[in-house]
């Protein structure tokens, strides 16, 4: 016999009033208004009572929602999974293990085991250096991108955006902006002097950095 939904709130109270009494969290207990003689006669439970509440139709339950903390969890599940799906897009769009550490702290198993997961054969060798005018594209859109934000650094849906309005593949976005970033080129705004002969200098930059291995 299936459990009716006041049989199973019960058990998962219980359950949850167990492992209290197990651990010795008294504030949990005290906060379900359990005293010590609902204490004693948690004591006196055992796994052929929990499942003799699967029988039960009404529960003995009072059920206050914290709105507080409902948004709360709420919110975090909400950026908990746009984060998972920002990660199966990057990782389908190849996004290099160095790109995924630093924006999710993802470990070299766990980014092998999304790979495989997403069906993304695994990555092999060097990636190509970016030819001149896939690099002009790239520096483009990475120096308007920089402009417009505010943050300390990029995160996953702008190296999207740079390689979507770049026409470039993620690998080769990850690797110019870095390397542009490591050599002062790119920054955002206030974060270091820019100078004027530096971003005259841009198209030279561009041309170099398609030169080097």
């Amino acid at each position: 016999m299936s459990a009716t939904k006041e049989a199973e709130l019960t058990t998962a109270v219980l359950l949850y009033a167990v492992r209290c009494l197990a651990e010795g969290d008294q504030h949990a207990l005290r906060a379900m208004s359990f005293g010590a003689k609902e204490v004693e006669a948690l004591h006196t439970l055992d796994l052929t009572d929990l499942y003799r509440v699967h029988r039960l139709q009404a529960h003995c339950l009072s059920i206050q929602l914290d709105r507080d903390v409902f948004w709360q969890l709420i919110a975090y599940l909400r950026r908990e999974r746009e984060a998972a799906a920002l990660q199966r897009t990057l990782i389908q769009a190849d996004a290099p293990f160095e790109m995924m550490q630093r924006l999710f702290g993802l470990s070299s198993r766990d980014y092998t085991r999304l790979r495989r997961l997403f069906g993304v054969p695994p990555a092999v060798g060097r990636p190509p250096e970016p030819d001149q005018v896939l690099a002009h594209r790239v520096w483009a859109v990475a120096r308007e991108r920089f402009e417009r934000t505010t943050r300390e650094e990029l995160l996953g849906d702008d190296y999207l955006e740079i390689a979507e309005k770049g026409d470039a593949p993620l690998r080769a976005v990850w690797q110019l902006t870095e390397r542009w970033v490591r050599e002062g080129e790119l920054s955002v705004p206030g974060r270091h002097e820019e100078s004027a002969e530096r971003e005259r200098a841009g198209a030279d930059i561009v041309s170099m950095s398609s030169t080097r291995a």
